[in-house]
């Protein structure tokens, strides 16, 4: 399985596309929170949309379709990540965003050739803030898995063109490990003439590959100690390096986040070099228990020292490694597989932005 990681005209068609269903049924909220946050119905009043067209239900009947409906669902592209079919609806007097993820089909198994050996959840943020997420309750044993679920978001109007919904559908496997199956998100700008709910059909995709970055690249290396949950980091060299002025000098702040405040930081010795290619070749240890693994993040920030009489450090240029909280793409499939591979070293080149 990848770690990164349509509309169906009788045939497969690309990701980026998505089929709508009207609703006849209203979709429900459930309970307040601040602005942009997010609420998932407790345990007691977790709707259910095979029951009726209840309180923050969906018709059955928009995703239970005949035999034409269930034929066009087994149609599926090669390499296909999975389907997702969820239902939205934004309430414009109440500012509320509702989601139900309805169910997946075709997820890829974590083993190739095994069937149904995948235990998926699915995570919702609202982007570009990502801090906050919510998700579903995890399905065993199953690509085809029915979830059945629903979350309140609390989304001003005058912010609702601005901001997206990112599912992302990952397979817990065995002892919690987790690989991101795949993601896809939906622009909230769909919603604002939407008057009735609706169901949309979509592909999960992977993430865009990473552009060629014009500051620089960073070779970093990551083991993880399970046993004494110890993280280790090793800032091996830079190049390309685009320095901010004609001293050809840098070194790397090292920062371990979580929840996005600062736990620890640390920072590698001042290196000059002769052209834009530098050697680094620290190491740092940092305490990361396995409980923190999803809350936590890296970032590696390249910087030229102050001058003499200048104030202040210049940033260069940084990439932040972490979970499907803070990284997307290589830095993500980086943090993904050196924890999923205890006492391995796992070497990444990462580009550098601001």
């Amino acid at each position: 399985m990848d770690l990164l990681d349509s509309d169906d005209g009788g045939s497969a068609t690309s990701a980026s596309t998505c089929t709508v269903t009207s609703a006849n049924a209203a979709l429900g909220s459930a309970g307040s929170a601040s602005t942009l946050s997010p609420s998932h119905s407790s345990h007691s009043q977790r709707s259910n949309s095979f029951s009726g067209c209840a309180l923050g239900s969906l018709d059955p009947s928009l995703y239970r379709g005949g035999a034409a409906d269930l034929e066009e669902e087994m149609l599926f592209p090669e390499d296909h990540l999975g389907r997702l079919w969820f239902g939205a609806h934004y309430e414009p007097t109440a500012e509320k965003l509702t989601v139900t993820i309805i169910k997946a089909k075709n997820l890829q198994s974590r083993t190739v050739a095994t069937a149904n050996n995948c235990d998926p959840v699915v995570r919702l943020h609202l982007i570009p803030d990502e801090r906050r997420h919510l998700q579903s309750r995890q399905k065993k044993k199953t690509c085809n898995p029915v979830f059945d679920e629903t979350f309140v978001f609390q989304v001003p109007s005058k912010d609702l063109e601005d901001h997206a919904l990112r599912m992302t559908v990952v397979d817990t496997g065995r002892n919690k490990r987790r690989a991101v199956i795949g993601h896809l998100t939906f622009p909230l700008s769909r919603l604002a003439d939407a008057s009735a709910p609706a169901v949309y059909k979509m592909d999960l995709e992977k993430d865009t590959p990473e552009m060629l970055s014009d500051l620089g690249e960073m070779l970093v290396s990551l083991l993880y100690n399970e046993n004494l949950h110890r993280l280790s980091v090793a800032v091996i060299e830079a190049r390309r390096v685009k320095f901010r002025d004609d001293r050809r000098e840098a070194y790397v702040r090292v920062i371990l986040q979580q929840h996005h405040g600062q736990v620890k930081v640390k920072r590698t010795t001042t290196v000059r070099c002769q052209d834009d290619n530098i050697n680094f070749s620290e190491c740092f240890n940092f305490h990361v228990p396995a409980a923190s693994i999803d809350v936590s993040s890296l970032a590696l920030q390249l910087e030229q020292p102050s001058t003499r009489y200048g104030r202040g450090h210049k940033l260069i240029g940084k990439c932040v490694l972490g979970s499907y909280m803070f990284a997307r793409g290589k830095a993500l499939t980086h943090w993904n597989t050196s924890f999923g591979n205890p006492m391995q070293q796992v070497q990444q080149w990462h580009a550098l932005s601001i």
